[in-house]
């Protein structure tokens, strides 16, 4: 291919056990592994392991090149692929370890046979020509008790920290019609929770016509298949909820009651250095107004500690605001420069300043819970059960029981107490 990488194709095809995925990172990788893992089973791929990656954090690379390690270790037999945005942004580096077979990028992966051992070793084209979103229609997910649907992929976005771009590209939608039945189909198939993801959840419907918001589109995907019980949102941006959202957040009973941000700071400063799109002000104003027409809700958050420049100060105020803002549920992520990011040629907090922030915070984020655990005592709970004993409320709410009930169950009960990190039900009955 004229515009992207490849290097020598080598392997030959074997029949025996099926293909496997394995995945790292986002929902909308899930979405994309199961696509692939249905694929290869229409296709007949067997003896092969695909690696599908994350770039998100120097951490997650790391992990990701540690698994293929180990599988050429363990796994003699089978051939490996490698794919995902750290395969987009560095085909050459995973091309070069040993026994990879295959890599991938990110417009590549789903393609009919796509997994074909009998072209170029690495198949990774310009991630940034502009085509469409059009994701493959999934029949069911492997082992999980709720399904994800792709509604959009890309970013069109720069914050300074972040590599994903490179990997994904621009923006683009799927249209609401294939949305819409994509849902339907895995609500036929019994899922009772869909969650709705991409890589910028928000920006939904600015490249089609007519220009439609995500509000739009939630609403008429539970108008559009009714017997859908729960519908979910997956992390969206603080600076693009618009009114058709929050009239869904205050009217819509089977939108679930839960919101997490990508909030990532709580300094004004800070935020303007991460070229974020809100300041401190707009989150705890956003965060007041979806409370006020949705008084259940919770909400959860993603927070970068220990961002180049970042004073103490501006610190303080980002560890301030996960109790302003009563966040429920904290993701913290220690900052890891990405190379070719604006932000990895800013000055650097030292390592160590770096990881006692993330820990305060972690700190910060394990109180919250407890506050918002302690809430929820003595209140009923409808939960989707995840596995056996396990199972998460409609605010995301962890939830322990005891008893047999079948993954994807909806189970009901007065929360009787917590541990700290999930409520817990002592008698529990399945839900209406």
């Amino acid at each position: 291919m004229a515009d992207g990488f490849e290097i020598a194709a080598r392997g030959d095809a074997r029949a025996g056990a099926p293909a496997e995925v394995v995945t790292f990172g986002c929902r909308l990788n899930a979405c994309e592994s199961q696509a692939i893992r249905e694929r290869a089973a229409a296709e007949g791929v067997t003896d092969t392991v695909v690696i599908n990656t994350c770039a998100v954090t120097g951490e997650a690379v790391r992990q990701a090149r540690q698994a293929i390690r180990k599988l050429a270790r363990e796994r003699p037999e089978a051939r490996i692929v490698v794919t995902g945005c750290a395969a987009q942004i560095d085909p050459a580096g995973f091309a070069a370890m040993p026994r990879v077979d295959l890599v991938l990028g990110n417009a590549e992966k789903t393609l009919p046979g796509a997994l074909a051992l009998d072209g170029p070793r690495a198949r990774v084209g310009d991630i940034m020509v502009p085509r469409p979103a059009a994701p493959e229609v999934i029949a069911g997910f492997e082992g999980r008790a709720r399904a994800h649907v792709e509604i959009q992929n890309g970013c069109d976005h720069r914050c300074t920290f972040c590599v994903i771009p490179l990997g994904r590209g621009p923006s683009r939608s799927v249209p609401a019609g294939a949305v819409v039945e994509q849902v339907r189909t895995l609500a036929g198939a019994g899922f009772g929770e869909v969650v709705l993801t991409g890589v910028d959840l928000t920006s939904w419907g600015a490249d089609l016509p007519g220009a439609p918001g995500l509000g739009g589109l939630v609403r008429r995907i539970l108008r559009g298949v009714p017997e859908l019980p729960r519908l979910r949102l997956s992390s969206i941006d603080t600076a693009e909820v618009d009114d058709d959202l929050m009239a869904c957040l205050a009217g819509e009973a089977r939108l679930m009651p839960y919101l997490h941000l990508s909030l990532q700071a709580g300094d004004d400063l800070i935020l303007k250095r991460m070229k974020r799109r809100h300041g401190r002000q707009d989150a705890l104003d956003l965060i007041a107004a979806v409370r006020a027409v949705r008084p259940d809700v919770a909400i959860g958050a993603d927070i970068i500690a220990g961002f180049p420049t970042e004073s103490e100060a501006a610190f303080e105020n980002t560890l301030a605001m996960v109790d302003e803002a009563d966040l429920a549920f904290l993701h913290v992520f220690p900052f890891s420069p990405r190379p070719g990011t604006p932000a990895a040629r800013m000055p650097p907090v030292p390592p160590a300043v770096v990881k006692a922030r993330a820990a305060r915070l972690r700190a910060a984020g394990e109180a919250g819970l407890r506050r918002h655990l302690d809430r929820r005592v003595g209140r009923s709970v409808q939960a989707l059960v995840e596995r056996p004993g396990r199972a998460r409320a409609e605010d995301f709410t962890e939830v322990a029981f005891a008893g047999e009930a079948a993954a994807g169950a909806v189970i009901g009960g007065v929360a009787a107490g917590h541990d700290g990190r999930r409520l817990r039900l002592d008698a529990w009955a399945p839900a209406a």
